[in-house]
């Protein structure tokens, strides 16, 4: 009987169901066609192979990651029209066409056509889980050669890799840490995750999570959710830790288990979080970030803007900021300030004796700082050359630092006087009343209405260093405060009043009244009639000068109270969105406003300290951070404490000075009896460097132990002064006295004091015009003087004195000839002698003949020995010179020759030591000296005479034959 075109082979389980663990099992239906030849078949029987192969249009295939075959639906069946007959009948194969497809088709039944495709290698479904080509069959011809082979149309076939569990659970990260509150219940504390590698949703899904750690009070979801079945509390277990697993929907658990570790932290209370209270400065180091960690907690409190306030306290440092440790003066000339100002508080000393009452005190910038109590007061006198009064006319810069503060029951019902000047023709004054600050101007006395100027600044009472620059060019007048300049805030006419004493006057720290009994005779500090002065000060004074005839510029100014240390931000190219940032005159207050929690922790991780001095004050630096906050709802609107820290600055590496130079030097007394004298550094080397720890290496050789190892760098810097001192006596002004061009200093800036003592240099200047100076300075003897020997030592000081160099000693030698020499009054009057040995000293080698000759100090009590071995050689000098000539005379009679004896000059060098000189004593009547001297017989006198000549009788001829003689 004829059937349907195919017949059920085999069922397989048609229905889908969800098994234990939710996976999709499917069911395939395989058929294939029955073997009954239908009448298209037999009523081809006996013809050719005319008929092409035919089979399906389209295939659906599965095949599994760990198998080859692939099943088909429906199965892979070609047929041929002209079966049953041989070859032309027969299903010889299939081609699949596509590039790189991983399958093949094979014939497993020529006479039924059927065919099987499968895998040429194992398939991966994470890699490719789908393949689409297509397979064509074809017959075997009409002979076994195959001739006239016919294919069939070409099928799509689609397969499907079906995925296999090979891949466990793989968790995102393998630590976990995260940190709660205590005494909350939360419904997720973190989140845990794993993945699966495999390509289907059965194996590819994590099914559930599950903790291994035992009695923890935590749970966890199937999604990987952890929570608190309890309170937690700080004060029981602070850090859990626990490991959690996890499952895909194969049962396969994770390769890693995770680790989760949880940290209760107390309940929150909103505060600045991650600084530090101590934070240490270098010199040098730059700039410096304050808070590089720091960040707001806020408790999950919504905020909607914040204000914060980062201030330094400098008020102890000096005049409340750390800057160069110069001298007011020093500091005007490195600000390139132009010469011509008087200093109206200047050191006490006999020239300037009006400030010798007041109290100092002194600054860590090394300069005076004048305490006024509220009933002392400075009249600056006319004298040596110095008038305040002179010139001012309507042209003239005030400046001078001032901290002042309001009196409680005072300040604020009279003026206080800071200056009150009078020339005769016009009057100035400067006076602070609370927080105002007035300058009263009188341009003429006898007929213009005097002029009041105020400004209203908290500066002025608020207790604290500013620098105050008045400049009037008038009717302007500017007045510049920490560099900052401020018009006045009120002018007006003061209408007539008393006009001033005539005569004229300069009072710091109070004011003349017109009730006062003149007192010619008085130049000091007014403590007189408490009715003759007023309007006393009370604060302090620095730094206070008047520049007569001109006004300081603008740049000077800023550069006199520039700070060199301070709060500093310089991150604004990364500065959030609406971030402000501000910074006051003074670099000690800086402030941030923004909106943004995140944005506003970066910007205040970038405040720092900054400090420019190469060689800062050390000490503290108190720090304080100040917050205020605003929130959505103001009921709930949380309160941020306050930030209290401090910097501390470290000790800077000292900067070491080196003197170095020739320490010995002789010349002929007429080189120091020249007018420019004989210089005393002419070969001086000023060095400056700084010495710093270096990493420590082991030494090989004393087995492995540390060595301290220092480093020594060279650094160009300024000297602010030099001193030459005298070791011993004084000089003598009628004999010898120290020689410098007062010009060459004046050009520099620099000044001189010349005494009998010592001579100075003071004022800032670069090493290299010290050194050209020093190298000029001579030392000068009269004619006459009967002068030896002499010492000096010189030393520099850097940055007012806070650093010094070494102390240079350089001796100096004069020579004298043998016809000043041998007069009794220069031998007697000499309390030094010169000695030259045989052999030169070691500290001696490499130096000129001329500072070969040492000369050490004879001790008093062999005053008279040594006078007779002088005496002894003058007395052995003159016999050979007789000598010498009666053997010349003899000998030119010979030779026709004649010596002038008048040009002979000779030079005695009284060089033998104390020592030498007792030595040459203990010999028992030998006629030589100790081993090493010359004989003294008439042989070596002979050859002596024979080797001198008339044109080549200098100085250092005589001085080697001076040498070997004896002293008994």
């Amino acid at each position: 009987m004829l059937c349907s075109k195919y017949c059920l082979v085999v069922i397989n389980l048609a229905l889908q169901g969800v098994g234990e663990w939710g996976i999709i099992w499917e069911w395939v239906v395989v058929t294939r066609p029955c073997n009954v030849i239908s009448e298209a078949h037999l009523a081809g029987s006996g013809h050719g192979g005319g008929h092409k192969p035919w089979i399906e249009a389209e295939y659906q295939g599965i095949v599994m990651e760990n198998d080859n075959t692939v099943l088909l639906n429906p199965p892979l069946f070609a047929l041929d029209k002209d079966a049953p007959l041989r070859y032309a009948g027969e299903i010889c194969g299939f081609r699949i066409h596509g590039a790189g497809v991983p399958f093949e088709a094979v014939i497993l039944d020529k006479a039924t056509g059927e065919g099987l495709i499968r895998a040429k290698e194992p398939v991966d479904c994470e890699a490719h889980k789908e393949h689409t080509f297509t397979i064509q069959a074809y017959d075997c011809g009409e002979g076994p050669d195959g001739v006239n082979t016919k294919k069939s149309h070409k099928a799509t076939v689609h397969v499907r890799v079906n995925d296999v569990n090979e891949f466990a659970p793989v968790f995102v990260e393998k630590l976990y840490r995260v940190a709660v509150t205590e005494g909350k219940l939360y419904d997720r504390i973190l989140r845990v995750e794993a993945i699966d590698g495999d390509c289907s949703p059965q194996y590819s899904q994590i099914c559930y999570y599950e903790i291994l750690t035992p009695n923890i009070p935590f749970l966890i979801d199937n999604d990987g959710n952890i929570e608190n079945t309890e309170k937690l509390q700080y004060s029981g277990d602070r850090l859990y830790k626990f490991t959690v697993t996890a499952y895909d929907c194969g049962k396969k658990r994770a390769s890693d288990d995770a680790e989760v570790e949880i940290q209760v932290k107390p309940t929150c209370k909103p505060s600045w979080q991650g600084w530090n209270k101590r934070i240490e400065y270098t010199p040098g180091a730059g700039s410096l970030a304050l808070f590089p960690s720091i960040h707001l907690e806020t408790c999950d409190e919504p905020l909607w803007n914040i204000q914060a306030t980062v201030e330094l306290q400098t008020n102890h440092v000096a005049k409340g900021c750390d800057r160069d440790n110069y001298s007011e003066k020093s500091l005007r000339k490195l600000c390139g300030a132009a010469s011509g100002e008087i200093d109206l508080l200047p050191v006490p000393s006999p020239m300037a004796n009006w400030t010798a009452r007041l109290s100092v005190h002194y600054s860590q910038d090394s300069s005076l700082i004048y305490w006024f109590n509220g009933s002392q007061a400075a009249q600056v006198p006319v004298v040596n050359g110095l008038n305040a009064h002179e010139g001012l006319s309507d042209h003239f810069t005030l400046s001078v630092w001032m901290k002042h503060a309001v009196v409680p029951g005072k300040g604020r019902r009279e003026e206080e006087m800071v200056i009150c000047s009078t020339d005769g023709y016009s009057h100035y004054s400067l006076a602070v009343h609370g927080c105002r600050i007035a300058f009263l101007y009188w341009p003429l006395l006898e007929s213009a209405r005097p002029v009041k100027f105020l400004w209203k600044l908290e500066q002025v009472c608020d207790d604290e260093w500013h620098h105050y620059a008045l400049n009037l060019e008038f009717p302007t007048v500017t007045l510049y405060v920490d560099g900052v300049s401020y018009d006045p805030a009120l002018i007006h006419d003061n209408g007539l009043i008393h006009p001033p004493r005539q005569e004229p006057s300069l009072m710091i720290g109070a004011c003349w009244t017109e009730k006062i009994k003149e007192n010619e005779n008085s130049t000091d500090t007014v403590q007189g009639d408490p009715l003759s002065i007023h309007h006393y000060f009370h604060g302090y004074l620095a730094g206070f000068t008047v520049r007569p005839g001109s006004l300081e510029s603008r740049e000077v100014i800023e550069c006199l109270y520039a700070c060199r240390e301070g709060l500093d931000y310089s991150d604004f190219d990364s500065l959030g969105k609406g971030m402000k940032v501000h910074v006051n005159p003074s670099q000690s207050l800086l402030t941030l406003e923004g909106d943004d929690v995140e944005t506003f922790n970066h910007a205040i991780q970038h405040v720092a300290y900054m400090n420019s001095l190469r060689f800062a004050t050390p000490g503290v630096r108190p720090l304080r951070l100040t917050t205020t906050v605003k929130c959505f709802s103001e009921e709930s609107c949380v309160s941020i404490p306050d930030v209290e820290g401090y910097v501390v600055v470290l000790q800077p590496d000292a900067p070491q000075i080196l003197l170095s130079g020739d320490a010995h030097f002789a010349h002929p007394a007429s080189d120091f009896e020249a007018p420019d004298g004989v210089p005393l550094f002419p070969n001086l080397q000023i060095t400056c460097s700084i010495s710093h720890q270096v990493e420590a290496k082991k030494d090989e050789n004393w087995h492995g132990t540390v060595t301290d190892t220092r480093m020594s760098d060279e650094i160009v810097h300024n000297l602010d002064g030099c001193e030459i001192a005298l070791v011993g006596d004084d000089l003598d002004p009628e004999r010898e006295y120290l020689l410098l061009d007062g010009a060459l200093l004046q050009q520099r800036g620099l000044e001189l004091v010349n005494t009998s003592a010592y001579l100075t240099i003071t004022g800032v200047e670069s090493i290299a015009v010290y050194e050209e100076i020093l190298r000029q300075v001579s030392y000068h003897i009269n004619h006459g003087a009967a002068l030896y020997e002499r010492k000096f030592h010189l030393s520099c000081t850097e940055m007012n004195g806070r650093y010094s160099s070494n102390e240079f000693t350089v001796e100096v030698n004069v020579l004298h000839n043998m016809n000043r020499a041998a007069h009794p009054n220069h031998i007697l009057s000499s309390q030094q002698f010169m000695h030259r040995g045989h052999h030169l000293p070691p500290e001696l080698s490499g130096h000129s003949l001329a500072s070969t000759h040492k000369n050490p100090m004879v001790p008093s009590a062999a005053t008279v020995i040594i006078v007779v071995c002088v005496g002894f050689l003058v007395l052995m000098v003159i016999l050979g010179i007789l000598r010498i000539h009666s053997l010349h005379r003899t000998r030119g009679k010979e030779s026709d020759m004649f010596w002038d004896d008048s040009a002979l000059t000779i030079i005695v060098n009284p060089m033998e030591s104390y020592q030498s000189c007792q030595e040459r004593a203990g010999e028992s009547g030998e006629g030589r000296a100790t081993e090493g001297m010359e004989d003294e017989d008439d042989s070596t006198d002979s050859e002596t005479s024979d080797s001198l000549d008339s044109n080549d009788m200098d100085d250092r001829h005589i001085i080697g034959k001076s040498n070997g003689s004896h002293c008994y």
